[in-house]
């Protein structure tokens, strides 16, 4: 009974009637939608219908959930029908072939031609509408192309436009629809605790928030950097205290001088990082944009933190700054710098801009350290809050 999906499926895991192009299933954590989207790729493949496109945020998530995962494809196919992984490839007993694709990489989309494909987690792509894009001059294989993609809603740049489009067909689910399929302590604990609020209306409940009242920054106060003459060039560093599996990630924001304001050139922010790993980064993106210096916290490692840069190239200059005040009172400035038009962004900041729009008056970022933030503040407050420091070159 488990394979005979059409049997139990709830009505929204259905793909819709209709002409349609795209399929938007917007869903809250354990809503299914991974296996609404793996039980289409099934039909599909029985209906002969390829090559199809799988696309996951990374490589490693597209395997591990879309393919290998519990509501994974492997696991929603009888012995009979299920089909061999077979590198990035997954091949079916009928000959229908899939492609297993990562959104991080939007270059891998040239060439390759599909009938079909399912995106999972649009939203955090991290080069959105670049991926979505290329994806689309390879759809063109077979009578109806089409794509079904899933997500829990973020306001992200793809995601409105795929609400737009009126070729998009959008289904909407809670995660309290998909009860039967939850440990009941998860629906205590974590439904229960976060139902009615702005989290929960996103994560739970599958609605697009645009801006979360009392967050610092809201979209409408970010613009773009369309190119021009940069001065000077900092790449701030915000170091996790430990570097395991468990960690905060390490917070790296390249930024630079444009006249009376800052471009924020790249976001370099690495997780769970190990110190000489994300040393390795911050001092990449130093050479990289021919940056003046690192400017980095040295609140929670002191003389470690140089040290540790030290390793990798002892001839980078750094600047230790140390927080004297809070989160929120760090960040006051920088955000009214954005209020008056001073402050630009480049192109591939979605992570970024995420996290700035989730920061709230107690320093968190939906729960979590703001490590994007904190960075981001450093280099914003270096070029246009200090400038009666001395500058590392330049004079």
């Amino acid at each position: 009974m488990y394979f005979d999906w059409n049997s139990w499926a709830l009505d929204k895991q259905r793909p819709p009637e209709g002409d349609w192009t795209t399929w938007l299933l917007l869903g809250g954590r354990g809503s299914g939608k991974t296996r609404a989207g793996a039980e289409w790729v099934r039909s599909l493949a029985a209906q002969e219908i390829g090559p199809i496109a799988l696309v996951g945020e990374t490589m490693t998530e597209a395997i591990s959930i879309m393919v290998r995962g519990e509501s994974g494809i492997l696991n929603v196919c009888s012995e009979k029908e299920r089909p061999m992984l077979r590198g990035q490839r997954l091949i079916w007993p009928n000959g229908v072939e899939a492609a297993v694709m990562s959104a991080s990489d939007p270059d891998r989309f040239r060439g390759p031609q599909f009938a079909a494909a399912w995106c999972d987690e649009v939203a955090k792509w991290p080069h959105g509408e670049d991926a979505w894009d290329q994806l689309q001059f390879g759809l063109r294989l077979g009578e109806r192309p089409r794509q079904m993609a899933t997500t829990t809603p973020r306001p992200t740049r793809l995601l409105k436009r795929l609400l737009a489009d009126p070729h998009t067909v959008v289904t909407q689910m809670a995660t309290v629809e998909n009860k039967a399929q939850l440990a009941p302590q998860f629906l205590e604990a974590v439904v229960a605790r976060y139902r009615s609020t702005v989290l929960g209306r996103q994560e739970l409940d599958g609605e697009l928030i645009e801006d979360l009242p009392g967050a610092l920054w809201q979209r409408g106060m970010f613009r773009r950097f369309e190119g021009g003459d940069i001065g000077r060039i900092v790449v701030a560093v915000d170091p996790p205290v430990t570097g395991n599996a468990g960690s905060d990630a390490c917070g790296i924001v390249v930024a630079g001088r444009i006249g009376e304001g800052v471009a924020v050139l790249q976001d370099c922010t690495l997780s769970q990082a190990r110190p000489l790993d994300w040393a390795r980064r911050a001092v990449a993106a130093y050479h990289g944009h021919d940056a003046d210096c690192l400017v980095v916290e040295v609140n929670q490692g002191g003389d470690m933190v140089p040290a540790v840069i030290a390793q990798i190239d002892a001839d980078v200059p750094v600047r230790m700054v140390r927080a004297s005040r809070g989160k929120w009172s760090r960040a006051e400035p920088v955000a009214a710098l954005y209020a008056r038009g001073l402050v630009r962004h480049a192109e591939g900041l979605t992570a970024l801009e995420d996290e700035m729009c989730t920061f709230r008056v107690d320093g968190l970022s939906d729960g979590h350290s703001p490590d994007h933030v904190d960075a981001l503040v450093w280099a914003v407050t270096e070029l246009l809050l200090n400038e009666s420091r001395p500058q590392i070159r330049g004079l």
